[in-house]
């Protein structure tokens, strides 16, 4: 197998363009972008990702036009008043101490009973301060991380008014995955970077039970077949495991090694493997 060495050593330590990341959120592929962005072309005339999570390589593309789902209901909520009132977010957000006892002060609270703003306030302050940007609930739905230890600074005021920017070039969607790949047109470039899901073990489940686990992989399989059907493009970004392969074997993929924290320290890490899977020409090959 043939690729790039480009494409093999393409890990950065942060965003090199487009806008600064706004959440802190695990699994996110930050320091793969130049590995990713190597996929799009600027024929491309839309990006999508229906799992956007931490939007990572969206704001660093910053794409003319995107559509952006996730299930997380929240998170789009967030995108959306972050598109609407950035400033006041931000100045919000600094008003906030930073310690144990308000951090529990805002997890305790029902996010339910809150208004729009205050509620993308409560989402974006745990995330920034919560252990490792893990987004995690219990089975009544609440949110259960504990506060992390090093806490680095926040976005500053250019930075949410650079992502406001970004996201108005953006349509917002809040569901399942299969929803947002119906909306994929033709000439669309479409990223999926699925949360990790494999049947060998048990491992780190994101969002809540409902979230994607491996019952969702056939139904993820035939998204791209159908993604390709559509005359469009897309990308996969998955940890190698035999869900990966399998889905690999039918398409354009390398598996590539990466760098992986270990149970979220910073100081523990280990190389493991992802795989990028493709309907397009892999870079190098």
């Amino acid at each position: 197998m043939t690729v790039s060495n480009n494409l093999v050593k393409a890990e950065v330590g942060q965003i090199t363009a487009g806008a600064k990341l706004l959440l802190r959120w695990a699994g996110s592929k930050r320091k793969q972008i130049s590995r990713l962005a190597a996929f799009w072309k600027p024929e491309h005339e839309r990006y999508v990702e229906p799992f956007v999570g931490s939007a990572c390589l969206f704001f660093s593309l910053a794409p003319q036009r995107a559509l952006l789902g996730d299930l997380n209901h929240e998170l789009i909520e967030l995108y959306e008043v972050i598109k609407s009132t950035p400033e006041r977010l931000h100045i919000r957000l600094a008003r906030i101490k930073r310690d144990g006892e308000t951090y529990m002060r805002w997890r305790k609270i029902d996010p339910a009973r809150l208004d729009r703003e205050t509620r993308a306030l409560r989402f974006l302050y745990l995330n920034r301060n919560c252990f490792n940007g893990i987004y995690r609930t219990n089975l009544s739905g609440q949110f259960n991380v504990p506060m992390g230890k090093k806490l680095g600074p926040y976005p500053t005021r250019s930075d949410f008014m650079k992502c406001a920017d970004l996201l108005n070039n953006a349509r917002l969607f809040a569901g399942d995955f299969e929803r947002t790949i119906k909306s994929v047109k033709e000439g669309d470039f479409v990223y999926l970077d699925p949360p990790y899901a494999v049947r060998s073990r048990r491992v780190f489940r994101e969002y809540d039970k409902h979230s994607f686990d491996t019952t969702d992989i056939e139904r993820f399989s035939h998204g791209l077949t159908s993604i390709a059907d559509r005359g469009a493009d897309f990308l996969v970004s998955y940890a190698d495991c035999s869900e990966a392969r399998a889905i690999a074997r039918a398409w354009n993929s390398v598996r590539l090694p990466v760098k992986r924290h270990v149970a979220g320290f910073a100081g523990a890490r280990k190389n493991a493997y992802e795989w990028l899977i493709t309907n397009m020409q892999i870079p190098g090959r």
